[in-house]
């Protein structure tokens, strides 16, 4: 997610936030609704009501962070209408955007931005650029879970993915093989190469990967020979373009431990949930 889309999120979600009289901020639900990218209220509404499900799972009361009011809005010609709203905490917000679709940048946003109990910028910024790792790595671990199991179903030799991901590697790292990048970035022993690679080489890893499941199912590859040169073109094609762009993956620095960076965004996440800030207060 670019700086500039970062920094229209923020001020579009500062602006619509408000206080109540004993300093508690909270957001109306129809405001959250259009800065989320709904549409419609009832399909919105079933949002809200898993956020409370989820709400009374971690013990906390939904009467503390959901509270139903009443508005009333202009209409045409002078006439007025009562519509239902309610008024949402942080922590309800936050649960709200846990429970939209997070393919959706506002969405996206709004998980790391709820998650965060201070306003600065900086700070929302490095949790989502953290999330976008952890969750490119986590594809990454899909698509070479499908491609492991592909390979396994043409060549019936449950050693060949190992091989063939490592020729991928050393056509991406222009030259570089799997252990020689994990002796350069400090990699420690039983530990997976792409654990420690920025987001940018974790992508780079996964866009050729999808290639290779997609071409192997299309051209009908079958053995590891046929596969191997698939992965080793795909691999060299994905670093072409890196470098066209400036980008080489091998002189890239290492990035946190992933285990570690997990464990730290699900720290996070707990302590959300520990007596947060309540309506009633």
């Amino acid at each position: 997610m670019k700086t500039e889309i970062i920094k229209d999120f923020t001020n579009n979600f500062d602006d619509h936030s408000q206080t109540t009289e004993n300093g508690i901020e909270f957001w109306f639900a129809r405001d959250l609704q259009h800065l989320l990218g709904y549409s419609e209220w009832r399909n919105f509404f079933k949002v809200i009501t898993k956020a409370k499900i989820s709400c009374e799972a971690a013990n906390n009361a939904v009467s503390n962070h959901f509270v139903d009011v009443n508005k009333t809005i202009t209409m045409p010609k002078g006439a007025s209408k009562e519509i239902q709203d309610i008024m949402l905490t942080r922590y309800a917000c936050y649960l709200m955007a846990q429970n939209g679709d997070p393919r959706k940048e506002p969405i996206a946003f709004a998980q790391n931005y709820f998650a965060i109990q201070t306003r600065k910028f900086e700070l929302i910024e490095k949790r989502i650029k953290n999330w976008e790792r952890l969750q490119a790595r986590q594809k990454l671990t899909y698509s070479e879970k499908e491609l492991s199991e592909l390979i396994y179903e043409r060549t019936k030799n449950d050693r060949n993915f190992g091989l063939i991901r490592s020729k991928g590697d050393t056509a991406l790292f222009g030259g570089n093989t799997t252990q020689s990048m994990k002796n350069k970035l400090g990699v420690p022993k039983g530990r997976a190469l792409a654990d420690f690679l920025p987001t940018i080489t974790i992508k780079a890893k996964d866009f050729a990967t999808e290639i290779t499941v997609f071409n192997t199912k299309d051209k009908d590859l079958r053995n590891e020979r046929q596969i191997s040169a698939e992965h080793i073109t795909n691999n060299r094609s994905v670093r072409k373009i890196l470098l066209e762009r400036g980008i080489k993956p091998e002189s890239l620095p290492p990035e946190e431990n992933i285990k570690k960076l997990e464990r730290k965004v699900k720290s996070d996440d707990k302590i959300i949930g520990k007596n947060p800030n309540k309506l009633s207060e």
